[in-house]
């Protein structure tokens, strides 16, 4: 299908979504997740009025950025060794995956102006997933406070694939309730207003449990 064409499906779900939960739906931000697809099928994202686009590789940002250069707001959401900082730091608006120190000294090291950064959670608790407990958040995001060019605009998780309703809400709900803590905190580089929260699987039951950003890759533009 066409992404014009996914995308009204999934702009149908979100106002449902919205509807459920009393939102609205202009508070839901579209990161189209473009790492398995072509430049091309990423600019018709773009030409279907799509302004954000996710990869989670240097080198799949860096071959897109190529041809479509600063025309979406780039989002990285994988995993980010220190060292590839340097190769994607001047071309992305978000980093989804602050979890350690050591990135966010590179990150305030290499950029020019303040980056809004996501710190990533490890909600469910699963090994196979990256991200810092719930209960070293709050220190860390204190510790981040000499790091002027690191700004936590908001939490990110990856919830399990599963289809247990009940267990994705707690893990949605867990996020949501930490980043209202840290946001009540009042830091001055950690507003902290914004979840990252919620794939092409579970996107729905995040916005009813509060996600502003969701990242959608296979339900929007497919994967080649």
């Amino acid at each position: 299908m066409k992404v014009e064409e996914n995308l009204k499906i999934i702009q149908d779900n979100i106002y449902e979504a919205c509807s459920s939960a009393g939102r609205k739906p202009e508070e839901i931000n579209i990161v189209a997740v473009t790492k398995y697809v072509s430049t091309k099928r990423a600019e018709e994202a773009l030409q279907a009025g799509l302004i954000h686009l996710g990869e989670n590789r240097d080198s799949g940002l860096l071959s897109k950025w190529d041809e479509l250069k600063d025309k979406p707001q780039w989002h990285f959401i994988g995993t980010l060794q220190s060292k590839k900082v340097k190769n994607i730091i001047d071309k992305v608006s978000y980093i989804h995956s602050l979890d350690r120190l050591s990135l966010a000294k590179e990150i305030h090291k290499r950029a020019d102006k303040p980056v809004s950064c996501f710190v990533q959670v490890n909600v469910s608790g699963e090994d196979s997933k990256h991200g810092m407990s719930p209960q070293d958040v709050e220190g860390f995001i204190k510790n981040l406070k000499d790091y002027s060019n690191v700004k936590v605009i908001g939490l990110m998780t990856m919830a399990p694939y599963t289809d247990d309703e009940g267990f994705l809400r707690k893990c949605f709900r867990t996020l949501r309730e930490l980043q209202e803590k840290i946001h009540s905190l009042e830091l001055s580089n950690a507003p902290c207003t914004e979840l990252s929260m919620g794939m092409s699987n579970d996107y729905s039951i995040a916005i009813e449990e509060g996600a502003t950003f969701i990242r959608i890759g296979s339900a929007l533009v497919g994967n080649d």
